[in-house]
Order: C-alpha cells, then sequence, then structure tokens
C-alpha cells in the first residue's frame, strides 16, 4: 500500500489531465510540507481515482500557519477553500470564528455516514464540543515520543529506555561517560515541553480546566512543576550533558540523531517514517515521553491536525467534502496513511485491526503503537483532554522565545516563563475581549 514519493507531482498531472469537467470540485487547502505534504497530495489522487462524481482540488499552504493565515485572508476576499487541514493551536480560534460547518452535522445534512463513536476519546476531545459533537474530523493524529540511538544505550552500559525523568538524566550522564559527543539533542518545543509535559503529569497549562471553561483563562505553566522541568534542561546543556540542536543553529536535533552524534531527541511520534527512511547506521528505537517520580502518569494528548469544513460554499461543494472525509475515515485510507507517514490509527476499530493483522510487531512500524499506548494510558480528565486557548500560535511563540532568552543565559529559566506568560496572558485577554460574551460550545 506504500507508494513512490518521488512520482507524486506525475500522478497530479495526469490526474488534473484527465479530470471530467462535470465533475464537482472542491478545494483542499493543507499545511503539512515534504514528504507528508506529498502524501497528502496522494491521498487526493486516490479519493479522485475511487469515484467519478466529486474532485478534491488539493493546495499545499507551506506550513500549518500559513494554512490558517491564507485562510483568513482568503476569507476576506471570498476565495477560500471548502476544506482546511489545520493544526491543535488553531483549534480554538476556528471554533470561535463561526466560519465553520461541524462535520457532525455536515454527514447528517448530506446523509454521508462516519462512526463517530469509533474515534478514540483522546483525539475525538479536542475537536469536539462539551456535547460530543465534532467541530472537524480528526485525521493525521500524533503525540510525542523520544527517539533513542540503542547502540550508543548499549555502549553506555543503559539496558532499558528509562520511563522517568530522572532515570533520563541518568542515562544521558552514562552516554556521556562512554565518550560520546552528545547525549541528548534538545530542540525547545512549547507542544512536547510544556503542553505535552504538563498533560503528562496532570498539571495545568491554564485556569479553567486549560481553557475549556471559559474565555476568562490565564495561564499557569510558570507555576508548576514545568519550571523545575525547564531548569533541569538548561543544567543538563550547561553540563554537557544536552546539546541545542536547532535548524536556526544549523543541524536540526532529528540530524544530529541520525547521524549518530547524539544519542536522543524528542519528537512526534510522525518522524517514524521519516527517521527510517533516513536510515541511520544504529540500531535505534522510541518509547514514550518520561514522567518524574513520585508523579502518577496520565495520558498525552492529541498533535497534528484535523479537517474543518469552512462556511459559505454550495450543497454540491458539501457533499463531495463529506464524501472525502467519510472516504478518509475508512480503515484503507488510514492504513495508507500511517504506512507512508508515522502518524496513528485514529479510530479503535482500525487500532484493532493493525493489532490483529501483526501490523506493529513488524518492520518499520514496530512500537509505533507506543505513542497509541502514550494517548490512552488513562481515559482523559479535566486537565489532560487538551488545551483550548486562543491565540495559541502567539503563545507558543511567546514560550519559545523566552526559553531561548534563558537557554542562551540571557536570564533565568524562572523569569522567562514568568515574562512568557505575562505576555501570553494579554493574548489571551484579547482573544476574550473580541469574544466577548461568547463561549466555547
Amino acid at each position: 500500500m506504500t507508494f513512490k514519493l518521488a512520482t507524486t507531482a506525475m500522478v497530479l498531472l495526469a490526474t488534473a489531465q484527465i479530470a471530467q469537467a462535470d465533475k464537482i470540485k472542491f478545494e483542499y487547502w493543507y499545511g503539512l510540507t515534504g514528504d507528508l505534504g506529498a502524501v497528502v497530495a496522494e491521498t487526493c489522487n486516490r479519493f479522485n481515482a475511487a469515484q467519478a462524481d466529486y474532485e478534491a482540488v488539493c493546495v499545499g499552504q507551506d506550513g500549518y500557519e500559513k494554512a490558517v493565515q491564507n485562510t483568513i485572508a482568503a476569507f476576506r476576499a471570498g476565495k477560500h477553500p471548502t476544506l482546511l487541514q489545520s493544526f491543535d493551536a488553531g483549534t480554538a480560534d476556528l471554533m470561535l470564528s463561526g466560519e465553520f460547518y461541524p462535520v457532525t452535522q455536515l454527514m447528517a445534512d448530506t446523509g454521508v455516514t462516519v462512526d463517530w463513536a469509533d474515534y478514540f476519546p483522546g483525539i475525538a476531545n479536542y475537536y469536539s464540543s462539551s456535547k460530543g459533537e465534532f467541530f472537524s474530523m480528526p485525521w493525521n493524529s500524533s503525540t510525542p515520543v523520544y527517539y533513542f540511538n540503542k547502540d550508543m544505550f548499549a555502549k553506555a552500559g543503559i539496558t532499558e529506555a528509562p520511563l522517568t525523568w530522572e532515570g533520563m538524566e541518568a542515562a544521558l550522564v552514562k552516554v556521556k561517560e562512554s565518550g560520546a559527543a552528545c547525549g541528548l539533542a534538545y530542540a525547545p518545543s512549547s507542544w512536547i515541553d510544556m503542553e505535552q509535559f504538563s498533560m503528562a503529569h496532570n498539571v495545568p497549562v491554564a485556569s479553567n480546566n486549560n481553557g475549556y471553561d471559559g474565555l476568562d483563562t490565564e495561564l499557569l505553566y510558570n507555576t508548576t512543576l514545568h519550571v523545575k522541568h525547564m531548569e533541569n534542561i538548561k543544567r543538563w546543556i550547561d553540563g554537557g550533558f544536552a546539546t541545542i540542536r536547532t535548524q536556526a543553529a544549523g543541524k536540526t536535533a532529528r540530524d544530529s540523531f541520525v547521524e549518530g552524534e547524539c544519542a536522543v531527541f524528542f519528537s512526534s511520534i510522525a518522524d517514524h517514517n521519516t527517521v527510517h527512511k533516513l536510515k541511520p547506521a544504529f540500531a535505534w528505537d522510541v518509547q514514550m515521553i518520561p514522567t518524574y517520580e513520585g508523579v502518577e502518569r496520565h495520558n498525552t494528548v492529541v498533535g497534528g491536525a484535523s479537517l474543518w469544513v469552512l462556511s459559505g460554499k454550495t450543497p454540491e461543494e458539501y457533499k463531495a467534502a463529506a464524501t472525502y472525509l467519510a472516504f478518509l475515515a475508512t480503515k484503507e485510507e488510514q492504513q495508507f496513511l500511517l504506512e507512508n507517514t508515522g502518524y496513528i490509527p485514529v479510530t479503535k476499530s482500525t487500532y484493532d485491526a493493525l493489532l490483529a493483522e501483526g501490523f506493529y510487531a513488524k518492520e518499520p512500524f514496530i512500537n509505533r503503537d507506543l505513542a497509541m499506548k502514550s494517548l490512552t494510558f488513562t481515559e482523559p480528565g479535566p486537565l489532560t483532554r487538551g488545551i483550548r486557548l486562543g491565540g495559541m500560535i502567539q503563545v507558543r511563540s511567546e514560550w519559545t522565545s523566552e526559553v531561548e532568552a534563558a537557554l542562551a543565559g540571557q536570564k533565568p529559566m524562572k523569569e522567562a516563563l514568568d515574562t512568557a506568560v505575562s505576555r501570553g496572558n494579554e493574548i489571551l485577554a484579547r482573544f476574550a475581549q473580541t469574544y466577548a460574551g461568547k463561549s466555547f460550545p
């Protein structure tokens, strides 16, 4: 079921040339790029070839943030797409914009069937109302893990990948003592270091149960275990157990890992397929993100993106979009996505079927289901069902800029987090003022 990404452009051209003029077309704007973007384009080709009534016109937007920003600009000109792939950070803004067609309602109105009860709660909750109505359809879903070099661990005498942060620190010390150039390749990530860390430890990111219970919300992550965690990361960097690796610094954390320089890096499970394709010259594996000793582990939450149906389109375009969404929800298409990326199943039936088929017991898929175990480690609670904050893109940016300043020695980590929270709260206050009198449904 896999395909060669190099042929995608040719297939797209061929599809465009033979498209029937009487097909009902709808535009789909997506944010994924590179190999992952090519997989999105191929799902469009597969849909267009699978039936004769509709044509998905799929247009890459060079990143999730640009996809959202370009859609907002297109709305003003009346040239927005029917379907938008938006990442988790854009969820709250889209929910209160009013410019979307809830997918549960869309399917009911068009008579197209999707079994919404089949979706994992930890995925469904992020994109649903308090009453369980899906506003957007989960699709390319992920959660974070860490990747580790098994050969470097073995040389350092480490026999098991640690599940605690104390164990991780001890492992990084051993790796350095074994003569390795780099233990942890570290790239600051609010999604992993702040958001997912908080979920796994059941501590708040913000008040009002992480924003779900009201717009008068304030950030709290500068008052929780997150502060100690970021101070520890700074200490590891200063002690030579971790090294900052970012694109801006000349080499990404993933590159440092794949080249055999660093023993560990943290990323989305979506990177699993890419790491395999880069063919590291060593044995490697993945593990769930650690938690601190004495803290009861909780579930992580979904990352990636969902598909939003936007307002102002014709009934025919909506029927086409609904048909496409139902197509993507099938086991066959979920498996196609999983085989060609590192993403995870979004429905219980697909996951169960893959387990029964031995999907996760063979290369290159071994242990990818650790992401599923992380997502379903506990039932989602008030602090682990997700984050619903307006302006989340900007909130993340404030965290990143301040953490980078602290890591560069420009200020203490606690001061940096306090500043990031203060600026983030200004963003949340503006969002609340923009939507005064409204609440999340």
